[in-house]
């Protein structure tokens, strides 16, 4: 028979015990308050890459066909150049064609005697991931998927991506490529960190929006009413009109490789928010949307774009500016226009407007409308918030500009000023005589 004492002492060892137990439990849900089940993930403003969201972030890991967004890139860059148009015509090699033929991989299978379009060879890459079109494009545009993978790493480079290996155009594992693969090892992949994939996102966004119009077609058929058509649903599968289908999806890019598990380059938006995610190492072909799921609304719940100063306001501390030589010696500055940002819900007053000076006088003649410096937002929150650029902060910015012209004033009126800041002048230094 245990008495009293002997209860309370089991009751304390068991309590004990469980918050022993579940102690590294609630440290991991503290790191990782989504609990995400990917090896990394990242959640990104489109507008000024501020991180809102990251787990495992700059780890390479495999990409798969995320590598496509890097591939978009460089084609959309050469027709924007005017390098190559949608209409030109091109053949397929033996080496697309080889991997074309591969239906176990993502394809359409392409003919060694037709020539094809570069739109209906982007729409196949674009939609439905199609590797041989992709190698297709990359020769192309430089010749040999050897030499367009050189483009690629100077790309990533340019583009201030850190953690990457790029080896071949499509993602694929090199041993798919039948011993044609144009860089690395025998069974190397593309490498990249969920951020620099996020860092290609946000560009290509940037660039070239345009890179929606095609990412966000559910279906379509290659090449109708041939023999060769073949029906091409998007594997983004979280486009509203798919099984996954959410709310304002239209892009970007899946990949899933035997190393690369299930991945997916995601970006959404709503109203005025546009936010991009990434996913990688998944565990399933579902989970990479369900855990994609799990990032947006967090994304979409938990902040909001907000006006935080209109247009035309003035620092109190820091309403106007000197002039020398202007028929007035001061003029007024002003925001441009408004400066709203992605903030987190219901933390509007944790930023305070600081004033960005370029000069801290002007000479007359000064124009209306002059930009004299930027107006930013300190924030003094809690979170430390990171960007994907250097240039991102400058973003959450608005020009500070003169609120009226100033003209020069005329010879008599310059005189008298100068008479004036001599007296100006001596009054100090007789004050500082006693």
């Amino acid at each position: 028979m245990w008495n009293t004492r002997n209860k309370r002492r089991a009751l304390f060892l068991l309590i004990t015990t469980l918050l022993v137990l579940t102690a590294p439990s609630t440290l991991a849900q503290t790191a990782d308050p989504l609990r995400l089940r990917v090896e990394a993930a990242v959640l990104v403003d489109a507008a000024s890459g501020k991180i809102l969201y990251e787990k495992n972030a700059d780890q390479p890991l495999a990409m798969a066909s995320m590598s496509k967004i890097l591939t978009e890139y460089l084609i959309l860059e050469a027709i924007n150049n005017q390098q190559i148009s949608w209409e030109d015509t091109t053949s397929i090699s033996e080496y697309a064609y080889r991997v074309s033929q591969n239906l176990s991989l993502s394809n359409v299978p392409l003919r060694r005697n037709e020539h094809y379009t570069i739109g209906e060879l982007y729409e196949a890459m674009a939609i439905y991931s199609a590797n041989g079109a992709t190698i297709a494009l990359a020769e192309v545009l430089a010749g040999s998927e050897t030499e367009f993978v050189r483009l690629m790493n100077a790309k990533a480079k340019e583009l201030g991506m850190e953690n990457y290996t790029f080896v071949n155009s499509t993602g694929l594992n090199n041993k798919d490529l039948f011993g044609m693969h144009p860089a690395g090892t025998a069974d190397a992949e593309n490498l990249a960190s969920a951020k620099d994939t996020a860092l290609m996102a946000l560009r290509i966004l940037q660039d070239y929006p345009e890179v929606l119009t095609i990412a966000s077609i559910p279906r379509k058929t290659f090449r109708p009413d041939t023999g060769d058509a073949i029906r091409m649903d998007n594997w983004n599968w979280m486009l509203p009109e798919l099984v996954y289908g959410y709310e304002g999806v239209d892009g970007l890019k899946t990949g899933s490789t035997a190393l690369a598990g299930y991945c997916f380059t995601a970006t959404a938006q709503r109203d005025d928010v546009r936010l991009i995610s990434v996913v990688m190492k998944g565990r399933s072909y579902a989970d990479r949307f369900q855990e994609t799921k799990k990032l947006l609304d967090y994304g979409f719940n938990s902040f909001e774009r907000k006006e935080l100063v209109p247009a035309g306001y003035q620092d109190p501390d820091q309403p106007d500016l000197p002039v020398q030589k202007g028929k007035t010696n001061r003029v007024g500055i002003a925001t441009a226009k408004p400066l709203t940002l992605l903030i987190r819900r219901g933390e509007a007053d944790l930023y305070q407007p600081q004033v960005q000076l370029e000069t801290e006088k002007l000479t007359a003649p000064v124009t209306k409308g002059q930009q004299v410096g930027r107006l930013v937002m300190t924030y003094t929150g809690p979170t430390e918030y990171e960007y994907l650029t250097a240039e991102g902060p400058s973003q959450e910015s608005v020009a500070l500009v003169t609120t009226a012209e100033v003209e020069k004033a005329g010879f008599f009126r310059l005189i008298f000023q100068q008479i004036r800041a001599f007296f100006s002048w001596l009054a100090q230094q007789i004050r500082g005589l006693f």
